[in-house]
């Protein structure tokens, strides 16, 4: 079978936000035709994928309702990193207009692409995402993200001028003149990770300034996962609406799906293009909405890296729509590729943060060390205290760390051992948090 025989034609439907506002008989039917196209996309044109359909004995015209998707294969960042860098690309290089790729800390980065047609639904989906967050043609939107390699900040700049904004490309780092940027060009919207606008807020405290005084009314926060507790930080120390986005590089970057700033209930999952399955993360049986699992999501419109049951490894479960068809995300709970186990307990490093951020004590920045002592598991939670509570007496400061281990015995049900440091000594991130430092391989 020739290579590139799928017309681009097929995918060239603009985005239609009719879909929000679309009953589910509407949406499912949408969902099918797109998933058949996506099918017979990645059969024409991707060796990998025709491989692994003709393995299992399944073709794309056996995609007869939304249940046969659970017929076709999984794909993994490992099959991005076997194939690296182009290998599961879908159209020839001279349609690719940009590449993108993860920073290959673990081994071999994982590469995309996109196409024009993809950019432009890329650019739309976070259009309509900001939208979702109260924003409007003229707001001023503050871009911390990272620009480059990372899908973050070009996926939020193009977006944020689709909808007709004026974008203030910061980038990450240099939080001094972050500061001085928000305050001098007062943006309405800040699009950055929820830890780094923990930085931003302790160096707009640092200056002196109030920050409930400066413009912003709305936070878009995403690229890590974060829970009630963050939210409440942000939204208490810098006096505005935290909202969650969500997405991932593989599947096309920010924008996959958005919190409604009048519900707060959950990211909307852009179901007009990427169809959501949750699985099991050990048998991969998909399971009913409302099950936690591993999220799995196939693209519906994606021309240059087409993905087929992309296996994101967040876990979360899938919510009613409020109001719309498209389902919800619920809060990401952890990556199934991210649990420690640590004496047999399985521990997500955002459960600790949990019981962090609900004692006030304690400043958000801590790290998580993971040790072998003798033949046992040990971790060490780093904290630092809130500069207001920086006087605290040697044994309120013990009482403190006390309490921490307690809750986390009581709601983790580990032990741990808690080490104060102090107040700013703690590494802070200008991107996504990084904050495990699991020790035991090395000795």
């Amino acid at each position: 079978m020739p290579l590139h025989s799928t017309s681009s034609a097929a995918f060239a439907e603009p985005v239609d936000d009719r879909f929000e506002h679309a009953s589910v008989d509407q949406l499912r039917a949408h969902q099918l035709q797109r998933l058949r196209v996506t099918l017979e996309h990645a059969y024409a044109n991707v060796p990998w994928y025709r491989e692994q359909f003709q393995a299992l004995g399944i073709h794309p015209k056996d995609m007869n309702n939304l249940e046969d998707l659970a017929r076709f294969p999984l794909t993994s960042k490992a099959e991005l990193r076997e194939h690296y860098p182009f290998g599961l690309f879908a159209v020839p290089m001279d349609q690719v207009v940009r590449l993108h790729a993860s920073s290959g800390t673990t081994g071999k980065p994982t590469v995309v692409g996109y196409t024009r047609h993809d950019i432009d639904v890329w650019s739309s989906l976070v259009a309509r995402s900001i939208r979702a967050a109260g924003g409007q043609r003229g707001d001023r939107i503050h871009i911390a993200y990272g620009y480059g390699l990372f899908t973050g900040g070009l996926g939020a700049h193009y977006g944020a001028e689709k909808l007709g904004c004026t974008v203030i490309p910061m980038s990450g780092g240099q939080t001094e003149k972050q500061v001085q940027l928000i305050r001098d060009f007062q943006p309405d919207i800040i699009m950055v990770t929820p830890s780094y606008m923990l930085n931003i807020a302790e160096e707009i405290e640092r200056q002196g300034l109030d920050p409930r005084a400066l413009s912003l009314r709305v936070g878009i926060f995403g690229a890590e996962p974060w829970g009630q507790q963050m939210r409440g930080e942000l939204e208490q120390r810098l006096g505005i609406q935290a909202l969650d986005i969500y997405g991932l590089s593989e599947v096309m970057g920010p924008g996959v799906a958005m919190e409604h700033l009048d519900t707060k209930d959950g990211p909307t999952l852009w179901e007009d293009h990427f169809y959501p399955e949750i699985i099991d993360p050990v048998t991969g049986e998909v399971l009913p909405d409302g099950e936690f699992g591993e999220l799995v999501l196939t693209t519906l419109s994606k021309e240059a890296l087409p993905m087929v049951r992309y296996r994101t490894r967040d876990l979360t479960r899938l919510l009613p729509g409020n109001g719309r068809a498209m389902r919800r995300l619920d809060k990401i709970t952890g990556r199934s590729d991210d649990m420690l186990i640590i004496r047999g307990v399985n521990v997500f490093p955002s459960q600790i943060e949990e019981q962090l951020l609900n004692l006030f004590i304690f400043s958000p920045v801590h790290e998580l060390h993971v040790s072998r002592e003798g033949n046992l598991d040990a971790l060490t939670v780093q904290v630092e205290l809130r500069p207001e509570h920086s006087r605290l007496s040697n044994e309120e400061q013990h009482a403190a760390c006390q309490q921490l281990s307690h809750r986390i015995k009581v709601h983790v049900g580990i032990s741990t051992r808690i080490v104060l440091n102090p107040c700013h000594s703690l590494k802070r991130s200008e991107g996504k948090a990084g904050k495990v430092f699991d020790l035991r391989g090395t000795r």
